[in-house]
């Protein structure tokens, strides 16, 4: 009788590569790195059925700094790549690391389409409402005022909201985290356990073209009031239990109320319902300062994915049926060159 042999578990060591970082220091892409490194050996991913495609952008450098497989592909186009990525070899792990400019300008159409057809891979989109690697133009999700290269007098573009995107595409997985809070490896563990489209919106520091543009809710000192992380199954508490989230029903939307003595209930605090599609529209469509941001997974509820549809098409198809490249291009209209081409 054989023993079998046991496949050791990874650290996070194990993840990382011989290239150079290259990002500019205190680039919140660090921390994201590290963060997904620190989640490999906690899912039990082996870095050789692994693969991270990327797009354009300053987080496209991701799979170089990933001990596993990678694409670092065109444009907007990591989607499409993924996606043939994920058909020939439905079992591998296939992450996908994007832009707000790379996924949501040039990229918008394909990343939509992969949230639609919900195909089983993790989308990271790291959110820095710049773009950086073409040094500061505004990009999709930069705010009205935003002053760069290409707006010296302030953009008028209103901006896109990356998670009503996914939302509105039909995805079934949603999630907010920031590059420096530990939640980070919490949210891409629920990510990759949904099976289907994960997509996860980071919020990524660029400390050279967007310098603490999130800091209003990621700064520490305001990390109370402003940020809002929702768990399933628990009240939408935030300031230390002191305020909530409540349903005004007069008009269909959420509300801020005051909790006293941590009595949640008796101040109508909502509880979070992460298969609650429309409560998930009211969370990533609250205005920040008014309300805080919500992080965490905001919507989770799996439905079949493309790929194991395919796969099941595909079986179908061949059913009872013996591979003949021979017959299939000789079939249908053809014909075959009986006399030589005429001399030149």
């Amino acid at each position: 009788m054989n023993d079998m042999t046991r496949i050791a578990k990874t650290t996070p060591k194990d993840w990382e590569t011989d290239q150079e970082v290259r990002w500019c220091p205190g680039c919140g892409d660090y921390a994201i790195l590290k963060a997904v490194q620190r989640t490999m050996p906690e899912i039990g991913a082996r870095p050789e059925n692994t693969v991270f495609v990327s797009g354009i952008g300053c987080s496209s450098r991701f799979p170089y700094y990933m001990e596993t497989y990678g694409f670092h592909t065109i444009h907007g186009r990591a989607p499409a790549v993924a996606t043939g990525v994920k058909l020939a070899n439905p079992e591998l792990d296939v992450w996908i690391i994007t832009g707000d400019g790379d996924a949501l300008s040039i990229g918008g159409n394909h990343t939509m389409h992969l949230l639609r057809r919900n195909l089983n891979c993790q989308v990271l989109l790291f959110n820095n409402e710049i773009y950086g690697l073409t040094k500061g133009q505004y990009s999709p999700t930069s705010r009205v005022g935003t002053r760069s290269p290409s707006t010296p007098l302030g953009s008028v573009d209103r901006p896109a909201n990356p998670c009503a995107f996914a939302l509105g595409s039909g995805a079934r997985f949603v999630a907010r985290a920031i590059d420096i809070n530990k939640n980070l490896v919490g949210v891409l563990k629920a990510a990759y356990a949904h099976q289907g489209a994960a997509f996860v919106e980071i919020f990524q520091n660029c400390i050279v073209y967007n310098d603490d543009v999130f800091a209003p809710f990621a700064a520490k000192p305001n990390a109370s009031t402003g940020q809002l992380w929702v768990e399933h199954g628990k009240p939408l508490l935030f300031a230390g239990g002191t305020k909530g989230l409540a349903m005004d029903v007069d008009r269909l939307m959420l509300k801020v109320v005051d909790v006293d003595g941590g009595d949640w209930a008796a101040a109508g605090v909502a509880v979070h319902d992460q298969a609650n599609r429309g409560l998930a529209h009211m969370l990533v469509e609250m205005p920040f300062g008014e309300f805080p941001m919500a992080l965490g997974v905001l919507y989770d509820d799996p439905a079949p994915t493309f790929d194991s549809a395919v796969i099941v098409q595909n079986a179908e198809a061949a059913a009872g049926k013996k591979p003949d490249l021979q017959k299939l291009l000789s079939q249908g209209q053809t014909w075959q060159v009986e006399k030589q081409p005429h001399a030149i």
